[in-house]
Parts: C-alpha cells; structure tokens; sequence
C-alpha cells in the first residue's frame, strides 16, 4: 500500500534538554514515574494548580489504553505500533497484548531520545518488542522505519495507537496525517486514539495551552476527532470520555468537566465506508 512520506531530517529525535519541560517525562512524573527532572515536575504543578484534573487524566488514558490493547488483541491482532509511546509504564502495550496472546509484537515509537534508549534498554526483546525512532507527524518514515519493519508486518492487520500525541499538531495536518495512517492500513487492522478536548471552556483552555511548555497544544473539536476516524468503524460504545470506554467498574459521576479526554477504537472494514 503507497505510503505518504513527508520530507524529515535525518534524526527524528528531539534534542535531549533536561533544562526543558518535555511531554514523555512529564507524563511519566504524572504516573508516578521516576524519569523526569525538576522542570518536569514543576511544569506538572504549574499545569494541575490551573486545571486540577490534569493529574487525573494520565491515569485514565493509561487505563483506556490497557482496556483497548486488550480489546484488539481478542480480535486477532498479534501487531501494534505504539505512537509517540512516552516512557515504560505500567500497563504497557507488550503486557497486554502478550497476556492474550503469546505471539504478540509491539513497535514503540517516539522522537524522545531518552524514550528510545530507556525502551532499548527495559522493554525491548527481540521478535517481540523494539523502539523505533520517528514523529507522529512523518507516517510514511515511522512505518517504514528499519526498526518497525523488522518486527512488525504492515501488509497484515496492525493496531495502530495514538494516545493523546495528536494534541501536539494542528488539526488540519493531523487530518492529512490520519489520513495517510489510514491508507496504509490493511483491511482488519484497528486504530486506538485518545485525545484531550475542551468542552466549552475556552478561558482555561488558553490558560492551560500558555502554562504548557513542552511542546504546542492544539485544541481538537468533537467532529475533528470523529473524522479521524473516517472510513472506519467504530466500536461501541463509540467516541467517548476514556473513562467511559468499556470500563471494569461503573462510572458513577456523571458531570461534566470543562475538559476532559475523547478515546476510541476503530477497525478498517474489508470494504470502504
């Protein structure tokens, strides 16, 4: 299947800057990790003093994630490439996957060099797991990475997975770029996306967006995040707040936040939408 390559450097990764804020390591502090610095939790705190569910959501996506992988390993599917996977946390992709099935593979991929090398260097084994350097944004490059084709069959169905990283693109090119993520996927394969999303709360949201300085965010809107999705069908209970996809216990709070996170699961039919 033709892939979409948009011209990159020659190095995906980002400049190593424990000085600077950076996404992996401050999800990684907000999932009680021990791979960041001081600017990372300060960062943190600057960003949960402002919206205080902020420490809230990295626990709920890494939860959707782990139900989701689980999901899409019972239907079949022994490869997933994790985009912009962040730093080792607990569920992992690999860990779920292989608790259902043994021949699971799973491609970890991130322009953070401290990502790559702590993924080289905990998670990966090889014809199981591997860290593949690349950018969300350059998706005929990330799956035609040597280090993702060496590992994982992409004219077989793959789970693609793409958990709250288009938040760090604008939504025109994150429409181009799933588009070309979705070509390239066999018929069969599944798309797992989470989002964040702001539900008409535009003074925090431009707060939260100021504060934030690891990388630019950009807002998406509910329509915008379902047209990611274009030609596939959704899984039910379809787009939904994360924490409201197939959870193991009941969601009691029924309220709803000034912002919050959009997770789903989508699977490309053997005929086009």
């Amino acid at each position: 299947m033709a892939l979409t390559c948009i011209p990159m450097g020659k190095d995906p990764l980002v400049p190593f800057d424990a000085g600077k804020p950076s996404v992996a390591r401050g999800s990684d502090y907000a999932l009680g990790g021990k791979d960041n610095f001081a600017s990372d939790r300060a960062q943190h705190a600057e960003i949960v003093e402002i919206f205080p569910l902020a420490a809230v959501l990295p626990r709920e996506n890494r939860e959707f994630l782990g139900r989701a992988v689980g999901y899409v390993a019972s239907q079949g599917v022994v490869h997933f490439i994790d985009v912009g996977a962040g730093l080792p946390a607990s569920p992992a992709t690999h860990e779920v996957a292989g608790q259902v099935s043994p021949d699971a593979r799973v491609a970890y991929v991130d322009n953070d060099p401290l990502v790559i090398s702590h993924v080289n260097a905990l998670l990966a084994r090889p014809g199981q797991v591997a860290a593949v350097p690349g950018d969300v944004r350059h998706p005929g490059d990330v799956l035609t990475a040597p280090e993702l084709t060496a590992l994982i069959d992409t004219s077989k169905p793959f789970c693609l997975i793409l958990a709250v990283v288009l938040d760090y693109v604008e939504p025109a090119r994150a429409e181009q770029i799933m588009a070309a993520y979705r070509r390239a996927m066999p018929p069969g394969s599944f798309l797992i996306l989470s989002i964040g999303t702001n539900n008409d709360a535009p003074v925090l949201a431009e707060d939260v967006i100021k504060a934030y300085r690891a990388a630019q965010v950009h807002l998406h809107s509910r329509e915008q995040v379902a047209g990611y999705f274009a030609g596939l069908e959704i899984v039910a209970p379809g787009l939904v707040e994360a924490r409201r996809w197939r959870p193991l216990w009941p969601v009691t709070d029924d309220s709803t936040r000034p912002a919050d996170l959009l997770a789903g699961v989508g699977r490309k039919p053997a005929v086009a939408l």
